[in-house]
């Protein structure tokens, strides 16, 4: 299995940053924070082509995980990308099924596969 799921859009940067936070608001989740990384990179000297990341979350998923092991919280919330590279633009997010293959006594294997199909869908939406 990937690590990501990753996929590219016909949109411009800065209107698939939005489409991914009008996704993630329309599939239940609230967006938290929305880092500009090559903006604070470009604050120190780095210059790069644009990349975004996008913390979300949806109280309930992230409710039961920590119910099962409080240190799940190291991984959450829940992160979708969205950058450029060779002239295109992608967006992407750790698969969020993972995390129970890291914390396998907190048996959260069908939270996480819930989360997961509800991410790929935020990141579809926001693609199309």
């Amino acid at each position: 299995m990937d690590l990501d799921y990753t996929v590219s859009t016909a949109k411009p940067y800065r209107e698939a940053v939005e489409a991914v936070i009008g996704s993630a608001e329309a599939h239940g989740f609230r967006v938290q924070f929305v880092h500009d990384v090559a903006e604070t990179l470009a604050e120190k000297g780095f210059d790069r082509a644009p990349v975004s990341i996008i913390e979300m979350c949806n109280a309930g998923f992230a409710s039961k995980v920590l119910d099962a092991d409080i240190t799940i919280g190291l991984m959450l919330p829940c992160p979708v990308m969205v950058y450029e590279k060779d002239d295109q633009v992608w967006i992407a997010t750790m698969r969020p099924s993972l995390i129970a293959q890291f914390f396998p006594d907190a048996e959260i294997g069908s939270v996480a596969d819930e989360v997961e199909g509800r991410m790929v869908a935020i990141i579809d939406s926001a693609a199309e």
